[in-house]
C-alpha cells in the first residue's frame, strides 16, 4: 500500500510546512520505509502527521531526526539507547528555551573540566572534580547529568590519538567510585537483600553498577553480581544468598524468545524476577501476564518501584 495518495499530496500542499511520502523520505535518507516504520511502531523514535487515511508524511523536522538517528548508530550507539539521547538533548534545548542556560551552561563547565582532567590523565584532578560535582549534585543526578554524558561521548567519538585510553580511564575510576558506594550501602545492615545481574553481554559494567546505585536504599542492599555471570547459574547464587527479588538488567533490546528464557530461569528460583534496562520497557508486551516485573530503563525511578515491589511482595 502507498504511503502517499491523491488527498494527501493535496493536504501536503496546502500546508504550510513542506511535508513529505515515505517514499521521498526514504530517497533523501537512504533508511527504507520498513525500518523507517520500526523506528516509530518499536522505538517511538519519528512520529510523522497522519492523514485521515492513515498515511504518514514528515516535515523537514522529522527528516533531520532520521539523520541524526544514522549518526548515532554509525558510531556504535544501538537503536534502542538513541531515543534516551535525542531526548536528553532535546530537554537540553527547552531548558535554554525556557531561560535556563546558567543551569545548562553550569553543566557543561563541570564537562569541560573532566574531559580536561582526561585529556591529561591527571588522575589528581579527576579526583578534585569528581568530588566538586557530588558536593554540587545528588549522586544519582551527578552521574547522569554530569559524569554519564562524558562517559559516553568519549566511548562513541574515539576518532583522536587517544581518545579511547581517555575512556578506558574515566571507565575504570566511575566503577571504582560506584564499588566505593556500593560498600558504604552494604555496611549499613539493610534488611532487604536484593541480587542485581546483567544479561552477559548486554550491557557495560560502569551501567550495571549505576543502576544497583539506583536501587539501593536504607533498607535495601543491592549485591551486585559480576557483569559475567553465567545465566544459567544465577538460580545457584539466589540458592545461597537468599534475597528477596533478583533483578536482571539488560540495554539491548530483547533477543528472540526472550520471554521464554526469563520463565525457564523463574523455574529455577526462589525469589522474584524482576527485568530492568532498556530490554524492560521493550519486553513488556513479550512479558505481559507473567509473573515476571518491568522495572522500566529510568533510573530515578528504580529505589521506588523497588520498595513498592518488596513492600508488595511482604504484604502477600
Amino acid at each position: 500500500m502507498n504511503d502517499l495518495d491523491d488527498g494527501s499530496s493535496q493536504l501536503a500542499q496546502s500546508l504550510p510546512v513542506p511535508l513529505f511520502p515515505i517514499r521521498e523520505v526514504a530517497r533523501l535518507t537512504g533508511v527504507n520505509p520498513v525500518t523507517l516504520r520500526a523506528w516509530e511502531r518499536r522505538y517511538g523514535l519519528i512520529q510523522p502527521v497522519r492523514t485521515e487515511s492513515g498515511h504518514r508524511l514528515y516535515s523537514p523536522g522529522n527528516i533531520d531526526e532520521v539523520r541524526l538517528i544514522l549518526g548515532w548508530i554509525e558510531r556504535g550507539v544501538s537503536v534502542s539507547k538513541v531515543g534516551g539521547i535525542l531526548a536528553r538533548t532535546q530537554a537540553l534545548r527547552q531548558a535554554e528555551a525556557c531561560g535556563q542556560q546558567a543551569a545548562v551552561g553550569e553543566l557543561r563547565v563541570w564537562c569541560d573540566r573532566l574531559c580536561r582532567a582526561l585529556s591529561s590523565f591527571d588522575e589528581h584532578r579527576l579526583d578534585e572534580v569528581f568530588n566538586q560535582v557530588f558536593a554540587a549534585y545528588p549522586p544519582l543526578e551527578a552521574f547522569e547529568d554530569v559524569f554519564m554524558p562524558v562517559w559516553r561521548q568519549l566511548r562513541v567519538e574515539q576518532q583522536g590519538f587517544g581518545q579511547h585510553s581517555e575512556w578506558l580511564m574515566f571507565d575504570q575510576y566511575l566503577r571504582g567510585r560506584l564499588v566505593q558506594h556500593l560498600q558504604l550501602q552494604r555496611g549499613q545492615g539493610q534488611a532487604s537483600r536484593v541480587v542485581l545481574a546483567a544479561v552477559p553481554g548486554e550491557c557495560h559494567e560502569l551501567e550495571l553498577l549505576l543502576a544497583g546505585m539506583a536501587m539501593g536504599s536504607a533498607t535495601v542492599r543491592v549485591q551486585v553480581l559480576a557483569a559475567r555471570q553465567p545465566l544459567e547459574e544465577l538460580s545457584l547464587v539466589c540458592e545461597r544468598l537468599r534475597p528477596q527479588a533478583l533483578v536482571l538488567f539488560s540495554n539491548h533490546p530483547p533477543a528472540p524468545e526472550f520471554g521464554r528464557r526469563m520463565m525457564k530461569l523463574t523455574l529455577g528460583l526462589e525469589c522474584p524476577l524482576l527485568i530492568a534496562g532498556d530490554c524492560s520497557d521493550l519486553a513488556q508486551e513479550e512479558l505481559f501476564g507473567t509473573a515476571i516485573g518491568c522495572m522500566g530503563k529510568d533510573l530515578s525511578a528504580y529505589e521506588p518501584r523497588l520498595q513498592q515491589y518488596l513492600q508488595g511482595q511482604l504484604d502477600t
